[in-house]
């Protein structure tokens, strides 16, 4: 599933092309956008902000509209210069919008729908996200708040990737940031002690950032993927495992995550 710093940097990439600009041309090509008449309603319309918030990405128009995309596990952000051959299929293009810059492309959906800005405001799932980890400015108290406030026997792992708690996290920087915390996933997050917390919390923060600027390449693999190879840190093997009522695995080593 794309994460935090796969919106952050799309959203990177969007912005030189969109924002502060009325797109030339916009198209909805998946049959089941085409009686929404988005070309239509936001034609002539300027996109003032591109804005990436956890996993979730909103283009903010002129006239109050917004549109909102999350990827989920299938979905992703292109943009190619104008002429230049598509990643993926024109098949799997749900939105096109082209500008002098270049051509913007999401391929996949899922979510991708089309809202005010008092709606944006008030939707459930964006209102109840806790705190971008790699926002402008990240309260470290109000993290320990909502994670503190939530199930204290949930598994410190799971807990981790509640958006509610701390929105952008997702299942390979969880993993990554528990063995750089020397945390152990499974221990309940009720016992998890302040310190080891913000150490995790604080390596998301700062590697997410650092993948959403530079790209992919910078992402750590300590233990993400890494079954059956020794620890780096202290030559245990690293296990996986199904964690939280989506059955994700979890990877960690259980010598030095304790």
């Amino acid at each position: 599933m794309p994460e935090g710093d796969t919106i952050h940097h799309a959203a990177n990439r969007i912005r030189p092309v969109l924002e502060g600009r009325v797109p030339d041309e916009i198209l909805t090509p998946q049959r089941r956008h085409a009686a929404d008449r988005w070309p239509e309603r936001l034609a002539g319309r300027a996109i003032g902000r591109v804005e990436a918030r956890g996993k979730h990405l909103l283009l903010h128009f002129e006239g109050e509209l917004v549109l909102h995309s999350h990827l989920r596990m299938s979905g992703s952000w292109d943009v190619h210069p104008h002429g230049a051959r598509w990643r993926k299929s024109a098949r799997r293009a749900w939105l096109v919008m082209r500008a002098a810059e270049g051509e913007i492309v999401q391929f996949d959906g899922p979510l991708l729908e089309l809202m005010t800005q008092a709606r944006s405001r008030s939707d459930p799932q964006l209102a109840s996200l806790g705190p971008d980890v790699i926002g402008p400015a990240l309260d470290e108290r109000d993290v320990i708040r909502r994670l503190r406030t939530d199930d204290p026997t949930r598994p410190f792992g799971d807990a981790l990737i509640d958006q509610r708690t701390i929105a952008g996290l997702g299942n390979i920087w969880k993993c990554e940031s528990c063995f750089a915390a020397a945390a152990d996933p499974w221990k309940p997050a009720g016992e998890t002690d302040e310190e080891t917390v913000l150490a995790a919390v604080r390596f998301a923060r700062e590697q997410m950032a650092q993948s959403a600027r530079d790209g992919f390449a910078a992402r750590p693999r300590a233990v993400y993927g890494r079954a059956g190879e020794p620890c780096s840190r202290c030559g245990e093997a690293i296990r996986g495992a199904g964690q939280g009522e989506q059955n994700r695995t979890t990877y960690w080593c259980p010598g030095c995550q304790r």
